[in-house]
């Protein structure tokens, strides 16, 4: 999967000259936490977050009066606060790369380019949505965790048994554990019993990590 088929395209955008009390404005109505900022030639030349305009408005504890206050937020621009050296991925990014960006450099988001122009973000957000698809959370089914055996073939196995049951395959994800010579699946199966199911792929020495109805 990539980047692209999960982003949010024609994202809502500022300016490097757009005061911060209109970019928190538009970031309250259209509920985002960050605003791609692009210049006057439509170029990316920043982002700016709802946390840094917080942190550039003076302090609730400040002696000065809310008129001073609302000047001076008044003539603080974009620019003047936003993060300039600015992560960002292509539309063809594989999606697993884009999390690993982000999850390394602690940032929720990152805009999308295309040809080198502005088309997407990406957000912890749409990540995490796509996480839940991928695990077919959104759908009731059996939830298989197992410990396969070492030796090729067992997970074709597997599915074979489970089609056999008149069962469908919602998700299939594996991965490594720190314990050498195993492999963890975990698989989402709708259409069959549950009982029937488990005792069919057991007859493969498939160890149950955990099972349940979700």
């Amino acid at each position: 999967m990539l980047v692209g088929s999960i982003m949010t395209r024609e994202p809502v955008t500022v300016t490097d000259k757009t005061p911060i009390d209109e970019a928190l404005k538009m970031m309250r109505e259209k509920k985002v936490r960050r605003l791609p900022v692009l210049n006057a030639k439509g170029n990316l030349v920043g982002i700016v977050a709802e946390k840094d305009i917080l942190y550039a408005s003076p302090s609730p504890a400040t002696s000065l009066s809310i008129h001073e206050i609302h000047y001076l937020v008044s003539k603080l621009t974009v620019g003047e606060i936003m993060t300039k050296d600015v992560i960002t991925v292509t539309d063809d990014t594989p999606l697993e790369e884009a999390a690993r960006v982000m999850a390394d450099k602690r940032i929720g988001a990152l805009p999308v380019m295309h040809d080198g122009k502005l088309v997407g973000t990406v957000t912890e957000t749409d990540i995490f949505k796509t996480f839940l698809d991928l695990l077919g959370a959104r759908e009731a089914g059996v939830r298989l965790t197992m410990k396969m055996p070492e030796g090729q073939g067992v997970l074709p196995l597997c599915t074979e048994k489970i089609t056999s049951l008149g069962g469908r395959v919602l998700a299939l994800m594996s991965w490594t554990p720190e314990e050498p010579g195993a492999t963890i699946v975990t698989a989402k199966i709708t259409g069959v019993d549950r009982k029937a199911l488990t005792d069919s792929i057991a007859e493969l020495g498939v160890e149950f990590v955990d099972v349940r109805e979700t």
